[in-house]
């Protein structure tokens, strides 16, 4: 009788298991394409963040070059005057101070400054005590640093002393708005996200300049978060407002007489 049975439920057990392995292949189709749709949206996503990119590159470029050129020949007569005074002080022979960076990619490029150190001011051991030399080498700034003349404190609370970067800028080596232009030795505090950092241009202004309170540092790694956090969620919008933001700090720089 069980084997009657047994023979009589046979077929039924192949219809369910039929209707159970169509079932499931229903399932996985879904599945597949719900994986399929997600993975096109990612691909739409990820290409429309490209486009945005490039657009964004090419737009900043093009400020960069317009602004540059009508920036230097609306100064002239100020590249001239503050060529004039520093020559004048007979601090050195040189008006123009050349100075070796890393640009985009890594590039070796040369940023242009109006000389506000004596001529070798690049022999540090010379000028600097221990305890500057120690501030030295690991934020790369002096405070009281008996290298700047005269003029050249002027010129650095005014912030006139970068003006020369604008031929830079011109020449594509940088921004008027990014990360710091840095040297060589500095690459370090940035470890594993010195590529991130090479990845675009330095600027002549930026986030970490205007924003940067008295307690950041390379030391405590807050320097480093501010260049990245730039980098990584940069915008026109955000451009413009570092850039409006230039003139205030340049202001609050030249009260407290820094």
């Amino acid at each position: 009788m069980e084997n009657t049975r047994r023979m009589k439920l046979q077929p039924q057990d192949r219809d369910f298991h039929s209707g159970a392995v169509k079932l499931e292949e229903r399932i996985d189709n879904a599945v597949e394409s719900t994986y399929s749709s997600g993975g096109q949206i990612v691909k739409e996503r990820e290409k429309a963040q490209k486009k945005d990119k490039r657009v964004y590159e090419a737009v900043k470029r093009a400020f960069d070059v317009i602004g540059s050129a009508i920036g230097l020949l609306v100064l002239l007569p100020v590249f001239a005057l503050i060529s004039v005074v520093i020559w004048a002080g007979h601090t050195g022979k040189h008006v123009i101070y050349k100075q070796r960076r890393i640009g985009r990619g890594g590039k070796e490029i040369y940023i242009y400054k109006f000389r506000s150190m004596v001529d070798n001011a690049d022999d540090v051991e010379k000028w600097l005590n221990p305890k500057q030399l120690r501030q030295y080498y690991s934020e790369f700034k002096v405070e009281d640093d008996p290298r700047v003349t005269k003029i050249g404190k002027f010129l650095r609370r005014t912030g006139l002393d970068e003006l020369p970067q604008i031929l830079n800028i011109l020449r594509g080596e940088l921004s008027i708005v990014g990360p710091r232009p840095i040297q060589e030795s500095e690459l370090k505090f940035y470890g594993d996200s010195k590529d991130t950092l090479l990845s675009v241009r330095p600027g002549l202004t930026g986030y970490w300049q205007v924003y940067c309170g008295d307690g950041v540092s390379y030391k405590n790694g807050e320097r480093q978060r501010m260049e990245l956090n730039y980098i990584e969620n940069r915008s026109l919008w955000w451009d413009i407002k570092i850039c409006f933001a230039t003139f205030g700090a340049l202001i609050r720089k030249a009260k407290r007489g820094q």
